[in-house]
């Protein structure tokens, strides 16, 4: 890497957490973040009497669905409160992920259109266990949204 691509006043993102929101409901902060990302599906065509290659042509764009996770906190009953306000009349939504420094300050950001929730895990409790309660939520959508 050269010295000039190098910014030391450049925060790396080693430490943060990600501040969710959908719609007008703030879900609060959650330490972790899986599959922010999307592929392009490719159909293969095979032509006839042209031995050198294989046709890939594109057919759709793929968003994975996202997976945040958290320590039980006192942000989990927002949550449960979104879940409940959709009861009956689940819908489509937009979300908000940012990526937040421990200070606050926002790196990155990502609007999500059509989000809708797929899973909801809360915490598996066994006074046996040392470790922290944690719960995970996973959300579908179609595609981001600019800033």
């Amino acid at each position: 890497m050269s010295p000039a691509a190098f910014d030391p006043n450049e925060d790396p993102a080693v430490s943060m957490c990600f501040r969710v929101r959908v719609d007008a409901h703030d879900l609060g902060v959650f330490m972790a973040c899986e599959g922010l990302g999307c592929e392009v599906v490719v159909e293969q065509r095979e032509e006839g009497g042209n031995n050198s290659f294989v046709h890939q042509l594109p057919v759709r764009l793929k968003y994975s669905n996202i997976k945040l996770t958290r320590p039980l906190n006192s942000a989990s009953a927002k949550v449960a409160e979104w879940f409940a306000s959709m009861a009956g009349d689940l819908k489509y939504s937009t979300a908000h992920i940012a990526a937040c420094t421990a200070e606050g300050t926002v790196i990155a950001e990502w609007h999500l259109r059509d989000v809708m929730p797929v899973k909801w895990q809360g915490p598996a409790l066994n006074v046996e266990t040392l470790k922290a309660a944690t719960e995970s939520l996973e959300l579908a959508h179609h595609g981001f949204l600019g800033a």
